[in-house]
Formats: C-alpha cells, sequence, structure tokens
C-alpha cells in the first residue's frame, strides 16, 4: 500500500520558494546545533552537566528534525509525494521515539537547574558523570518501546480507498483521518500514551521551575537573582515553546483538528522551534558567548 504526502502541494506557484526557505532551516538546524555539540566538547568553562545535557539535546534537535525535512525537501524538488505504507511507519516512528526523547530530557535539563539553584552544596555529588549520563541514556530509550508500540497499533488499522495525507509527514492527526470504522479506542490509546510521555515530564518541569523560583526570589539581591533565573530562563523559554504547540496538536478532539492548523502547529514544533533553540540557548547564556568568542576570534 501506498500513501501520498500532499505537504504543501496546494501552494503550487510557491513549491520552489517553499524549497528555499526550508532548506535555509535546515541548514540553520544542523549549523546551530553542531556548533552547540563543538563548543560543549572543546570548551573547559562548558565541562558541565548543564552544558553535557545541552550537546545531547542539540543533537536529539539534529536527529529529530533530520526524521522530517529531508524527505519534505525531495518532496518538494522532485514533486514525488509518494510513501510506502512501510516508509510512513517508520518515519512516524522514529519522529514518536525521539518526541518522547525530548520531553524527558526537557525535564531531565530541569532537575540539572533545579539541582544547581536549590542544593548547590550536594550538586557536584548528586550530578556526576556517571549520573549525567545514565539520566541522558535513559531519556533516550525510555520512550522507544511505548512509542515502537503506538505505531504498531496505529498501522494496524484498516485504512479506507482514499490514501491522501493532508500533511508533510506521517503524523497521527493525519493517519487517523485516513481510518475506516470507530477509532475511537485508539484516540483513548494516544491521549494517554500522550498523557505519559508529555504531561508527566512537563508536570515535572513545573514542580522544578516552582522551587527554582520560590528559591530565586529569596535571594538578597536583585543582581543575584538575575545572574540566577538567566541561567535557566533560556531552558524555560524552549520548553513553554515545545511543549505549548505539541499540547495543542495531540490534545485536541479529533473534532477539531483541521488540516492547515495542525500543518501551522507541525512547522512551529517540528522545524521553527528547533531552528530557534541554538539562537535561545547561545544568545541569552554568557557561557555560551564567551566560548563562541574564543572559537572565532583566537589566532
Amino acid at each position: 500500500m501506498q500513501f501520498v504526502l500532499l505537504g504543501f502541494s496546494d501552494l503550487t506557484n510557491l513549491q520552489e520558494f517553499l524549497f528555499g526557505i526550508f532548506f535555509m532551516i535546515y541548514m540553520i538546524i544542523l549549523i546551530g546545533n553542531s556548533l552547540i555539540i563543538i563548543l560543549t566538547r572543546l570548551d573547559p568553562a562548558l565541562q558541565k552537566p548543564m552544558y553535557f545535557f545541552l550537546a545531547n539535546f542539540s543533537f536529539l534537535e539534529i536527529c529529530y528534525v533530520s526524521v522530517i525535512l529531508p524527505r519534505m525537501l525531495a518532496n518538494l524538488w522532485t514533486q514525488d509525494r509518494n510513501i510506502t505504507l512501510l516508509e510512513c511507519a517508520t518515519q512516524m516512528c522514529f519522529f514518536l521515539v525521539l518526541a518522547a526523547a525530548e520531553c524527558f530530557l526537557l525535564a531531565v535539563m530541569a532537575y540539572d537547574r533545579y539541582v544547581a539553584i536549590c542544593n548547590p552544596l550536594h550538586y557536584p555529588l548528586v550530578m556526576k558523570q556517571k549520573t549525567c549520563v545514565q539520566l541522558a541514556v535513559g531519556s533516550w530509550i525510555i520512550g522507544m518501546p511505548i512509542q515502537i508500540g503506538e505505531t504498531a497499533q496505529i498501522f494496524s488499522l484498516n485504512f479506507c480507498d482514499s490514501s491522501k495525507i493532508n500533511h508533510f509527514f506521517c503524523d497521527i492527526p493525519p493517519i487517523m483521518k485516513l481510518a475506516c470504522g470507530d477509532t475511537s479506542l485508539h484516540e483513548m490509546v494516544v491521549y494517554v500514551v500522550a498523557m505519559v510521555i508529555a504531561a508527566v515530564p512537563f508536570m515535572w518541569i513545573l514542580a522544578s521551575y516552582s522551587k527554582i523560583i520560590s528559591t530565586i526570589l529569596k535571594l538578597p539581591t536583585a543582581s543575584g537573582r538575575d545572574k540566577t533565573f538567566s541561567t535557566c530562563s533560556s531552558h524555560l523559554l524552549v520548553v513553554v515553546l515545545f511543549f505549548g504547540s505539541a499540547t495543542i496538536t495531540y490534545f485536541r478532539p479529533k473534532s477539531y483538528h483541521s488540516s492547515g492548523s495542525d500543518k501551522l502547529l507541525s512547522l512551529f514544533y517540528t522545524i521553527v522551534t528547533p531552528m530557534f533553540n541554538p539562537m535561545i540557548y547561545s544568545l541569552r547564556n554568557k557561557d555560551v558567548i564567551t566560548a563562541l568568542r574564543k572559537l572565532f576570534l583566537k589566532k
């Protein structure tokens, strides 16, 4: 069986323009996140747990976007929008696994900031190198069985005669629209999985930041509060961007889904947010700015 990824085929006069825009975005994502990985490896000042997790996050962003953008670029360039059922299932599976990893890694990064700010004396003991590696590896693999099972469950559905996916990649909402018969049970499974994969880490992040903000407000000087908050404001902004757009997409009832809004929201959390993440972390972090200057200005 073959599907057809309609993508942005309705914008017939803008195909080359869209290819150029998305190609530039992909290059920005690759270069920006690769630069962060290189900086955290080379600069001695960035040999800290916070930047170890940031390097993991940057590598995850590269993988996450590479599941979607190369295929989209190929579709725009060749105008061949066919995708086999196996290719579609593989794309969805990798996307869901990496999205789950991103949720858990953001929660781990929030925990790192919580320990650093709320329990600074215990920070070197709690966030040892071995512990950091275990937390990072756990973030990558913890969602794998669940998301592989969810992908298998979705593609076990019976699909109707229509094979046109009104989206730019194989995401859950547009695939579910092609299914025949009652899909309410499958929708319920999607909601439960979303609660486990997204809501639980998000609640952990909220709990961590409530403690962090409470601790920051107790600091005696305004400069101390500003300096401490600047170390976690970048992460908090990324959390809001990623979880905000993803939550609207996956927690809306099926009746509220439309192809236009789904594409727009998906563009936001799959492409736009990863493009801005390196800028957010570099422009709002003095250590990263200093490392960038040393890298580009050294003789």
